[in-house]
Formats: structure tokens, sequence, C-alpha cells
């Protein structure tokens, strides 16, 4: 009976939100740009053609899965409203933020939600419900015209990494937890207040998800929660990406049955050693993530789904190129492609500092006022650009040539030669504090427990646990309340 209501109530808001004006016959050569919040269903009323149709015409096996900015053919015979244009081999570019204005009217573009909309003209989400007759204010789409309330005005939008961040989304609590490798120090994280270990999955397609159940076990059997960081293969990847996507999401959808905890969609897709060159963006990467968030909930509504954390960096120059993007740049592609409705907490990495998490100034290097060198001003950074959504370093740590193999660290990495162990215990402690009294961090994982890895990528510079040892344990114990 559930199952029926929900497909009744699917089809009344497909029919409400169809502009009956718009409607012309389709031909054969119609293509749908699908836009967040969309499914196969919905698209099928929209056309007067069946799922079914659609899903043959465009070779699609699994119906429940499609993405954000993948390109439908619809067959002929059904009605279509125009359509807006599209780039010729790529993604419906997304239109420029229309000049907000007091009162009037708003036309909704991709990225934009009900809250977003709100703040942008000074006033309430609720509002501008009830003055457009919305009963679901999740449920708007891109062309719809809102009527604005009069008496309300734009407002100015913080810039990102500086300044005060909004207010954080109610009822974040906060999580510690730690990446770990072997795992053989399970009473430390205990004593150190972390709930949480985070693995990291490498999929190839083909493979099955049991390693990822092995992690499950193992993390289980200690009685911590798992987050699973999973990625994939940047060549396999890049040699169909749209496949791929669906691929992917299939197998995050199979992991997510095993019941982890939490999944993070891959990481640091921003650079590419990581994601394939000449395919960086946040538009792209949007498009997976939106894949994998219907996937996963579909096979279990609980698990907590996190965007992938970007490489927190400025080498770009502020943009996008063919080998990757700043992360801001990357952040804000995703907010404007609909990344918000595709997560339930923003990943970010935090790995370069080399003073207190509480400075905002004073980093003696090159850039001296980037964001990403400050704990701070990357929080007010992700904060800003995704106001409405908790964050989740996946990734954080400080580190140090002390009781590192040699005792310094690579070229690279040699910024860090002047941290102390006692410096990475104190600063995890302040981050760990500031993080829990912010209300907007809802899980801190440190990088990393127990890594030996030296060489070029030096894991074992940033782990905690140093000859059996680890004073950071004590001190975030303290912060934690232990």
């Amino acid at each position: 009976m559930r199952r029926i209501l929900l497909v009744l109530v699917v089809a009344f808001l497909a029919l409400t939100l169809i502009p009956a004006a718009s409607a012309q016959q389709a031909t054969a050569q119609t293509v749908h740009v699908v836009q967040p919040g969309e499914n196969l269903f919905r698209i099928s009323l929209r056309y007067g053609v069946s799922m079914n149709a659609i899903a043959a015409a465009n070779g699609i096996s699994n119906p429940n899965l499609i993405f954000v900015g993948q390109r439908l053919n619809i067959p002929a015979g059904g009605v279509v409203p125009t359509p807006p244009p599209a780039t010729p081999g790529g993604p419906t570019p997304v239109p420029p933020t229309q000049p907000p204005a007091q009162g009037g009217s708003y036309t909704v573009v991709r990225g934009d939600t009900l809250n977003s909309i709100a703040r942008r003209f000074g006033t309430t989400s609720a509002a501008i419900a009830s003055a457009n007759g919305i009963a679901n204010p999740n449920r708007i789409f891109v062309g719809q015209v809102l009527r604005i309330p009069t008496g309300t005005g734009p407002q100015p939008t913080p810039p990102p990494g500086g300044g005060t961040p909004p207010p954080p989304p109610p009822n974040t609590g906060f999580e510690l937890g730690g990446h770990i490798f072997a795992f053989q120090f399970p009473d430390q994280m205990r004593g150190a207040g972390m709930s949480w270990a985070k693995s990291q999955i490498v999929w190839n397609q083909g493979d099955s998800p049991s390693a990822a159940g092995g992690a499950i076990e193992q993390a289980r059997s200690r009685g911590f929660k798992i987050l699973l960081g999973i990625v994939g293969n940047p060549a396999q990847l890049a040699a169909n990406p749209t496949q791929y996507y669906q691929d992917f999401a299939n197998y995050l959808g199979e992991v997510a049955r095993l019941n982890p905890d939490g999944i993070e969609v891959w990481n640091e897709p921003n650079i590419d050693r990581q994601w394939p060159a000449g395919q960086i963006s946040g538009q792209n990467y949007t498009q997976m993530l939106s894949a994998a968030f219907q996937a996963i909930k579909r096979a279990n509504p609980n698990v907590l789904v996190i965007s992938g954390a970007p490489a927190p960096t400025g080498f770009f120059g502020n943009r996008c190129t063919g080998q990757g993007c700043d992360d801001n740049v990357f952040i804000q592609q995703m907010a404007s492609a609909g990344a918000g409705q595709f997560m339930d907490c923003v990943g970010v990495h935090y790995n370069e500092g080399i003073l207190p998490p509480s400075a905002t100034s004073g980093d003696p290097r090159g850039s001296s006022s980037h964001y990403s060198r400050y704990y701070t001003s990357m929080v007010n950074l992700y904060a800003g650009i995704f106001p409405n959504k908790p964050l989740c370093f996946t990734e954080l740590g400080y580190v140090t040539p002390e009781g590192y193999p040699g005792g310094t660290l690579p070229t690279g990495f040699d910024w860090g030669n002047g941290n102390t162990l006692q410096e990475q215990a104190e600063w995890l402690a302040q981050a760990v504090q500031l993080a829990r009294s912010s209300r907007r961090v809802r899980l801190m994982i440190i990088w990393n427990v127990d890594s030996t890895t030296t060489g070029a990528d030096p894991q074992a510079g940033y782990a905690i646990v140093r000859n059996g040892q680890c004073l950071a344990c004590i001190t975030m114990g303290a912060a934690m309340g232990r």
C-alpha cells in the first residue's frame, strides 16, 4: 500500500510541475537533460512516454538509476515542454544567476534550493512556499517561476574562505574517528574518544564487495563505526564515464546492503592523480555523486553519504585546468550542479597546517593568506558554499618528522619539518575542541592512526601512533571529555 501511495504522490507532483502551455509534439530527436530531483518515472509522465520505452532507447539496464546531466533520447509519440538549449557533447551549462529583485518573481536555476533562494531575498523558505502553494519545500524544479513575498531584498553572500560562516544546520552532533591501516591500536583510539574508523577501498570494475565486507567486520568486531572511503580506477572512468557512473553506483549500492555506517564517494576528485585529466570538474563529479547517492539510499537509507573531499590546493591559480581545479572552484561547481541534494555531509580535507588551528594568519610560507593554510578559513569556505549541510573532515592531520625514519620529511612535505609531536598532539586536540563547539562539523577523521608508509607520500609522518605510543590520543581524549 505504501508503494502505491508513493507512486500516486510522485505522479501527482510530476503532473503538477509540467507547464501545459509549453508542451509541443515530441519528435524522435527530442533530448532531455536530467535535472536535480528527477527520476525516470517523472520524466516519462512529462513526455507521455513509458519508462520502459525511455530506458530501451537509452540502453538503461536499471530504470532507477539516472544521474544529473545525463542526456536522454525521448522516443517519438509523446508531448514535451521545450527544453533549454544543451551544449553538444556535454552537460547543460548552468544558467547565470539572475539578479535578485525586491519582491517580484524569481526563476529557479540548477543548484537552487528553496533555502538558498530565501537567503538571497532575505526571507524564509516557508514564506516562499506559502506564497506559491508549495506543499513540499524540497520539490522545486529548474525553470519554475516563484513569486517572492514583498518586503524582502537580496542578502550579501560572504566571501569564500573569509568572514563569519552562516549559522550551522540544526541538530549537528560531533563524532571523532581515525583512518586506520593495520588496526592494531583500538584501545588508544578509544582513549582518544574515537568511535569511528575509516578504511579506503579501491574498486575496479567487476570486483565484488567482499573487501568492503571485511573492513566492516573488522571495525564492528572492535566496537567501532565504519566509514568506507571508496575510490575507483581513473583509467576505467576515462574510457566511458556514463557507464562507469552507473557501474560505480551499483557497486556502492551492493556495499550499502552490507550496512556500513558511512560511505565517502571517491577521494580528491579535483586532481588528476584521482580523476582523468581533461575531465576534472565539479559538474562531472556531481553526476557520479548523484548516481551514487541514489543507489546507496535505495539499498540502505541509514548510510551516511559523504561527498568526496577535494584536495585543498591553490596550485591551479583559482581556476580549473586539464590537470585539476582549486578546491574552492571545484566545490562551487558542485553546488551549481545541485550536489547539495546528493549528500548527507560535505567531505573536507585539511592536512597542510604548520600553525595551531585557531590561527587565521601568520603562515610563514608563500601565499600565506590562502584559505587552505588555516583550519578556520577551510571551515568558513565549505560552510559558506554548502550552508545547509554539515561538514565531515574525512582527513585532518598534522605532519611531523619526529619519530619518522631518517628524521626529515621528503621534498614536497619539507614545510612540515618544524612541527613536533607535541605540537601535533596539541593542534589535533584544539581542532577537536573547535569542531565540537562550532556545531557545524558532524565528523572528524584524523589522518592517520598507524601508517608506516614512507617515501614520496610520507603517510607515516602524519601517524599519531609512533613506536606504540600516542601522545595525541591523550590530548584528544581530554578534548573529548574522556
